[in-house]
């Protein structure tokens, strides 16, 4: 298989790590994860990732706690899921960096625009934690930002559902499954593909974004090589 994209940023959810646990950190869907971002860079794709944390944190837990403080504890979890997903990488021998928008030296590397597009050009997968390292901002427009940033070709959408549906597939069985989409049909929809300020990001850089299920066998490899699986924005 040949890829079509020389440098990609996969977006994962958090949930995602978690399997069907739908909290923590599963072992086995990690290691799946990791294994499938080494079958890309066996074939010399560039890999970036940025990790939700929606499987440890999903945001302010009462009324009376600051809109601020829990997108921090967010960022946090975020970068707990970027250690595990570096830590199951280097078990299967592939270099990887993280690289986080909070300063926490003894964990991480901070976030140098620089550095990153030299550790990618290296082959080394860099994971960004941590979101923009602002409150009110989500890891959405962390990985539209990061692509832009690091020219990546396309964003990868790993998601617990295989594409792009009209509504909730699973609450709604008529929910139409689209194949292809324009951004702004994205934003007229509100298709909650991405929130608001990443997909602007996107539309505004031409960043195109392919939506898949992560669950689905060797899926990243699938959408790079150019097979039609879930959905293509552009």
């Amino acid at each position: 298989m040949k890829p079509e994209y020389k440098r990609v940023l996969l977006k994962i959810s958090g949930e995602a790590l978690a399997g069907d646990n739908r909290t923590g950190i599963d072992v086995d869907m990690t290691t799946k994860v990791a294994r499938e971002i080494k079958q890309l860079c066996d074939l010399g794709v560039e890999v970036a990732v940025v990790v939700g944390g929606g499987n440890f944190w999903r945001g302010r837990t009462s009324t009376n706690m600051k809109r601020e403080t829990a997108d921090y504890i967010g960022m946090l979890a975020t970068v707990m899921n970027s250690l595990a997903l570096q830590d199951a990488l280097l078990a299967e021998g592939v270099k990887a960096r993280v690289q986080t928008s909070i300063t926490m030296p003894e964990v991480a590397e901070p976030y140098i625009w620089r550095k990153a597009l030299k550790e990618l050009s290296d082959k080394d997968v860099v994971i960004f934690g941590a979101g923009i390292g602002e409150p009110h901002f989500s890891t959405d427009t962390a990985a539209a930002l990061r692509a832009v940033n690091i020219n990546a070709d396309i964003i990868l959408l790993a998601k617990n559902i295989d594409a792009v549906y009209s509504d909730d597939p699973v609450t709604n069985p008529d929910a139409v499954k689209y194949d292809r989409l324009m951004m702004r049909e994205v934003l007229d929809k509100n298709l909650k593909v991405m929130d608001l300020t990443a997909a602007t990001i996107c539309m505004e850089n031409d960043m195109k974004i392919q939506v898949f299920g992560v669950a689905e066998e060797n899926s990243m490899v699938r959408a790079v090589c150019g097979e039609k699986i879930g959905t293509l924005i552009v």
